[in-house]
């Protein structure tokens, strides 16, 4: 069935792209704030978009998909209408000064949408194979603007452009959110040891779990509780070029 199911859609010319899965059993380098070179046990790389992919390992691209990068302000002052306001003045996250999109209507998280998708097409192009898509939980900085069901209905969109780029699917933040639901295959967790959410993230997705760490405390906790199960790195909160990085 489906075998047959298969060929039906391949006739149809709607046949996905294979989606390799991201691989477990080996460490993982959380590397968004410069890139450097990674030890022979690191098999997993998380790099931003803009960044080049490592050979030999498994490339996941880093995509803001719900807020806006504070270098690209000049594209968004072209798209300033997907752009979230409260009387007025844009709605932005405070602590990264990054603003909020605009996802409470269809027509907009079609537009926005096609916009991310670009870019994940992008990442495959350049050879990634995974990506993760930050600031799901964006509905929580938006002063009740945003639902939660907003937010469910846009990562519907993304992941779905995701899969047709042939790229795995990462969910990042909204802990105990079961995020294949909506189509993720995999979720990137900062800092579940300090909030003791990872039993969240490992119950949705066993081990397909990469957990970045800031505070040395909170990375002997998590390494010590779930080091068997999914890669852990220890960064510091800059994730500077050449930052402290340590693993389980």
């Amino acid at each position: 069935m489906v075998h047959l199911l298969v060929v039906i859609l391949t006739g149809l010319g709607l046949a996905l792209p294979f989606v390799p899965p991201v691989p477990t059993g080996t460490d993982f380098d959380y590397q968004l704030g410069g890139t450097r070179s990674v030890p022979v046990d690191v098999g997993i790389v998380v790099r931003d978009r803009k960044a080049a992919p490592v050979t030999g390992v498994h490339n996941v691209c880093y995509v803001n998909g719900f807020q806006t990068q504070p270098d690209e302000k000049h594209f968004w002052r072209n798209h300033r209408g997907l752009l979230l306001k409260r009387h007025g003045r844009f709605v932005r996250d405070e602590e990264w000064g990054e603003r909020i999109l605009d996802i409470r209507r269809p027509a907009k998280r079609k537009r926005l949408a096609r916009i991310v998708g670009r870019w994940v097409e992008g990442c495959a192009a350049d050879g990634f194979a995974s990506v993760e898509f930050d600031n799901l939980d964006s509905f929580s900085r938006s002063h009740g603007l945003i639902k939660r069901k907003h937010a469910k209905k846009f990562a519907r969109l993304l992941t779905r452009e995701a899969h047709r780029a042939g790229l795995a699917a990462g969910q990042k933040n909204w802990a105990g959110l079961n995020g294949r639901r909506l189509g993720f295959d995999f979720a990137v967790a900062e800092e579940c040891g300090r909030y003791d959410e990872c039993g969240d993230y490992v119950a949705t997705y066993g081990r397909a779990v990469l957990v970045v760490e800031y505070r040395k405390r909170d990375f002997k906790k998590t390494c010590r509780e779930y080091g068997d199960q999914v890669a852990v790195v220890l960064r510091d909160r800059a994730l500077a070029r050449n930052g402290r990085r340590a693993w389980c």
